[in-house]
């Protein structure tokens, strides 16, 4: 005997039919499982994990080359705000000398980033498609996946970089509530911006930019304060720990960190899907 979806049942459809809220987060629901959404969104936050250490050695071969043979910036950096990175932070704070600048490992740390930058946008590119039921023979060639992967790396992921500067301002006690407010709200702006962009450009069935903007909306609130967010956590708990201990909770903080932003810009395309709500169909209730 079949099983009965839950989608389905007399309750949840005399529901659906009451509230059309309750009817747009049931189809929301249903349109997720589907099209495997949580999935896509793990795959993305997983490539995305592997892309933040390559850019972390970057990072340090970089520092390295800019700290030799000058003693004064060495003294300042030990005193400034990167001495208190996660990880390079203490070896910095220690003895910034040994950090040497290396050509071949500043070559390999890039490639590296840039292939797990490009796996987590060929992943959402396919996450987009699976929302919009795009069908396979529809689907873009694997070449042109990859250069829209490479567009999305420097516009999207360079947009990210500056929402993530707006944040981490606004969340900074010192700064005046006016300007406060509005850094928010520009960051609001911009990564509703990013998110707009994003379902428009990776999506192969390129939807109206009008059809977007619930999801981009939704999303860009979303990311904003996720940002704010992590920003205080780093700035009160994650600096004021042992090395030992803060490198653990840098460790779990980026990963549920990276996690809730691809679920957010995921279930943002979902809501684009099913709104609006004049057009959720709802099934007759079984008798």
């Amino acid at each position: 005997m079949a099983r009965t979806p839950w989608t389905t049942h007399r309750r949840v459809v005399l529901a659906r039919r009451r509230w059309p809220a309750v009817n747009t987060m049931v189809h929301a629901m249903d349109r997720f499982r589907v099209h495997r959404t949580g999935r896509n969104s793990a795959l993305v936050a997983h490539y995305g994990f592997l892309s933040v250490f390559p850019l972390m050695l970057v990072f340090t071969t970089v520092l390295g080359f800019v700290l030799q043979n000058n003693r004064t910036l060495r003294e300042e950096i030990i005193d400034s705000a990167i001495s208190r990175i996660p990880i390079i932070g203490p070896q910095v704070a220690a003895d910034p000398t040994t950090l040497q600048g290396s050509l071949l490992v500043l070559v390999l740390g890039l490639l590296a980033a840039l292939w797990a930058g490009l796996k987590a946008f060929n992943v959402l590119q396919l996450a987009l498609d699976d929302i919009a039921e795009v069908p396979w023979a529809s689907r873009p060639s694997l070449v042109r996946v990859r250069v829209q992967s490479l567009w999305g790396i420097l516009i999207i992921g360079g947009s990210q970089v500056g929402a993530a500067v707006l944040t981490s301002f606004a969340g900074i006690s010192d700064v005046a509530t006016i300007n406060r407010i509005l850094l928010a709200a520009s960051a609001v702006a911009l990564n509703a911006a990013v998110l707009a962009a994003t379902y428009h450009f990776l999506c192969s069935r390129r939807p109206e930019w009008r059809s977007v903007l619930p999801g981009a909306v939704a999303g860009g609130i979303a990311f904003s304060l996720l940002q704010i967010l992590g920003t205080t956590l780093v700035a009160r708990a994650i600096v004021r720990a042992t090395p030992v201990y803060g490198t653990f909770a840098s460790v779990i903080g980026l990963i549920t960190w990276l996690s809730l932003h691809s679920m957010i810009a995921l279930i943002g395309a979902e809501l684009n899907g099913v709104l609006p709500i004049k057009r959720i169909e709802v099934p007759p209730a079984p008798e």
